[in-house]
């Protein structure tokens, strides 16, 4: 049976969509630092920018581009209006925003947040509306059920140990398939490279080509899987393994094939003169490798570790010593800090240590008198 299910830390929901053990989606909210999307606010309009076909619009701390096309044609600077984002900032960039808003009221005022957008797992459950919530927080199941209503359970299942090694293998850059082949991912910051690799496929009786053509075929849909899951976007390309690249063209309906149940709905755009293979998948919420990466997601992995070990032994106050970057972080996320405290009965004591790298941390025991 397909579920949702929501595994809770401090600062953090982590979202898994299964069938039995199978990985069908994953997500990851963080309440105290959220994306954005779906946020309403009232904007003022810093800056006209014909060059780019758009305005930037000055936001509740933050900074969006509005295209002419989603309302900027005809605005002024200084005017005030009500915009939604539409696009996470992500790669530098700030997020994408529309002014196409049905009935909703903004007032007259500052620059103000009016509204949050839907966090990962209402996300989720909207692109699986069969599927039970199982949450394992009696806190967010709460907030989630006026939302979910009776789909919303508490429950303590978790993520089973297939599931967590699914999950754990998205940190990684190199995906084993069923058979020898393996798929490798690169994100740059101008699009996500791919490379297929046949490894002991090749070994196959078969004649080469052939082989060849049937091992990329049988490769697809696991790729597509990939980008899903880790929530691949913007330009993808692709290199298949072997063939050569006037030969590729014949699989160019099996990739939009495998890509088609996809919610995000990614465009095969045919191969290159290389034979690399160009898909675009919108950019809406920020990749997985980018949520993986930083000194917050430092942070919240070192406040797990802290409240895992607080529940081994409660006798034991914990503090964390982490890069300044890491500290600086955790201080600047409105929950996470909360959270432990609520789980421990106890208040995290920061240590910024300079001399720690950009991401490290430790955690450090003292014995409670």
């Amino acid at each position: 049976m397909i579920r949702i299910l929501a595994a809770c830390s401090p600062g953090e929901i982590r979202v898994a969509v299964a069938d039995g053990d199978l990985l069908l989606d994953y997500a990851i909210h963080r309440p105290g630092a959220p994306d954005g999307v779906g946020d309403v606010h009232r904007g003022r309009v810093l800056s006209v920018v014909p060059a780019m076909a758009g305005a930037f619009v000055a936001l509740a701390g933050a900074e969006g581009f509005l295209p002419d096309s989603e309302g900027a044609a005809g605005l002024t600077q200084g005017a005030g209006l009500g915009v939604r984002i539409t696009r996470a900032a992500q790669s530098g960039k700030g997020p994408r925003l529309t002014a196409r808003l049905d009935q909703v009221s903004i007032g007259a005022g500052p620059v103000a947040l009016l509204a949050r957008g839907p966090g990962a797992v209402e996300r989720l459950a909207a692109v699986w509306p069969d599927a039970p919530v199982l949450v394992d927080d009696a806190g967010m199941a709460a907030v989630l059920a006026p939302v979910l209503g009776q789909r919303v359970c508490l429950s303590r299942e978790g993520f089973s140990d297939a599931l967590a090694d699914q999950i754990e293998a998205l940190e990684g850059t190199v995906v084993d398939l069923p058979g020898g082949a393996r798929l490798s991912i690169h994100p740059t910051p101008a699009l996500v490279a791919i490379d297929v690799d046949a490894g002991a496929m090749t070994a196959a009786r078969e004649g080469k080509a052939r082989a060849q053509a049937s091992l990329n075929r049988s490769v697809l849909p696991a790729l597509a899987r990939q980008i899903r899951l880790r929530n691949l976007s913007g330009g993808i390309v692709v290199d298949l393994a072997g063939m050569p690249a006037r030969k590729r063209a014949a699989l160019g309906p099996a990739l939009a094939a495998a890509l088609s149940d996809d919610p995000l709905r990614p465009r095969f755009l045919g191969f290159t003169a290389l034979g690399l293979a160009e898909i675009l998948r919108p950019r809406v919420h920020p990749p997985l490798h980018e949520l993986l990466a930083g000194p917050h997601a430092a942070g919240l992995a070192a406040l797990r570790a802290m409240t895992v070990a607080a529940d081994a032994d409660p006798s034991v106050a914990l503090a964390l010593r982490a890069a300044p970057a890491v500290v600086a972080a955790l201080q600047g996320d409105a929950v996470a800090l909360e959270d432990v405290a609520h789980r421990t009965g106890r208040r995290v004591v920061l240590r910024s240590d300079p001399g720690l790298a950009a991401t490290e941390w430790r955690m450090e025991a003292e014995r409670r008198v």
